[in-house]
């Protein structure tokens, strides 16, 4: 292999590729990145058995050939090096990579691309295209909500369903739901359910950045693989095979109370209560006052050895025959309001003891379910 290409372009395709590279494995080669001439580009590519990444960047091509290199000392010594164009050679003894630019060579130990696991390929199945905004905006709405412990690997995923002209994306970790409803850039005739990892979908979000183009999603007809498209990267995530909980029966389907209140404030407040409740359980307390648009909604937090918080924001509240009371996790009640944006945030509740949801209000495309926390009035 021989090839010319651009520092920057060389440093960007290996950024890419990183976040596929294997951290602590059992798998050393999977710390490396495969190099691939591919129809007059350079293909870098990466996995670590969970996902794969691949990204083409221009390159003069001089001579055909692949190999595979420690992605660690290759990106380093390429982000080092000044902004000028690279010459590329493979050398057999021993087995690596000659980099040379205008004022410095050297050399890389590799090993065979045969050594290295296939990325996987993705040649058939169900396709849907989702617009770059609205994915990115789905992801950022539920991903938080799934859960980081392996302990249900189902939930560590985010459940999909991709019928007609809409997608949903749904995540749980037994305390919190969270469900997003978006438009197909165009309706597909299969229906599509599968649960994806959830770091697969923030990789996504990441790498689609600012392109323009829709992101394509191809499902393998066994739902064991998913190949997402996007402007010269292609990731490939393994699926999570399990039953997700039937979501539709945990959202509530009434309330007693109903606050609304701005984000702004509401997200305010609870981060000034949040200082208080990291020594406290991280417990923040919510209780309205009054009723009708002269209204108050009381958000407060205590820790027994350093003192208490609280404040108060207007709201708008419909009650039933008493004031609403709940208290939740103050992260994530952090969590939610941080995704929801600026506008009006209705909080609905039943009793102490029952889940709360919380929405943006004006909008029915999500809804964020929390359990709340046990305490004592």
């Amino acid at each position: 292999m021989r090839i010319i290409c651009l520092k920057d372009n060389l440093s960007k395709g290996l950024s890419i590729v990183s976040r596929a590279v294997a951290t602590r494995t059992t798998l050393p080669i999977t710390q490396n990145v495969v190099l691939t001439t591919d129809q007059g580009r350079l293909k870098l590519s990466s996995t670590n058995l969970e996902i794969a990444i691949s990204t083409w960047i221009g390159a003069e091509i001089q001579d055909e050939g692949s190999i595979t290199i420690p992605a660690r000392i290759l990106t380093e010594f390429v982000n080092s090096l000044p902004s000028e164009a690279i010459e590329i050679e493979q050398i057999d003894s021993p087995l690596g990579l000659s980099l040379k630019c205008k004022r410095s060579q050297t050399s890389i130990n590799g090993n065979p691309t045969e050594d290295f696991p296939p990325i996987p390929t993705v040649d058939s199945g169900v396709v849907a295209n989702i617009s770059v905004g609205e994915l990115k905006k789905a992801i950022a709405h539920v991903v938080f909500a799934a859960a980081t412990e392996d302990s249900r690997p189902v939930l560590t995923g985010v459940k999909c369903d991709i019928t007609g002209e809409t997608f949903t994306l749904a995540a749980a970790d037994g305390f919190r739901l969270a469900v997003y409803t978006g438009n197909l850039s165009a309706p597909i005739e299969e229906s599509l359910q599968f649960i994806i990892p959830g770091k697969a979908l923030t990789e996504i979000s990441r790498l689609a950045g600012s392109q323009k183009d829709d992101v394509m999603f191809t499902v393998t007809p066994s739902k064991s693989q998913a190949l997402i498209k996007l402007e010269n990267i292609e990731l490939v995530s393994q699926l999570i095979q399990g039953s997700f909980p039937d979501y539709n029966q945990l959202l509530p389907e009434k309330y007693d109370n109903k606050v609304v209140v701005t984000q702004e404030h509401f997200l305010a407040a609870t981060k000034t209560a949040a200082i208080f409740a990291r020594d406290g359980s991280g417990i923040i307390r919510l209780q309205s006052t009054g009723s009708g648009e002269d209204s108050r909604l009381m958000i407060s937090s205590r820790a027994e050895e350093i003192g208490e918080s609280e404040g108060e924001v207007d709201a708008t509240v419909e009650s039933g025959s008493n004031d609403m009371k709940i208290a939740f996790n103050a992260r994530y009640l952090s969590d939610v309001l941080e995704v929801l944006g600026q506008g009006n945030v209705v909080l609905e509740t039943t009793s102490p003891s029952s889940p709360g949801v919380i929405k943006a209000e004006g909008t029915d495309n999500y809804i964020h379910v929390v359990m709340p926390m046990f305490v004592q009035w």
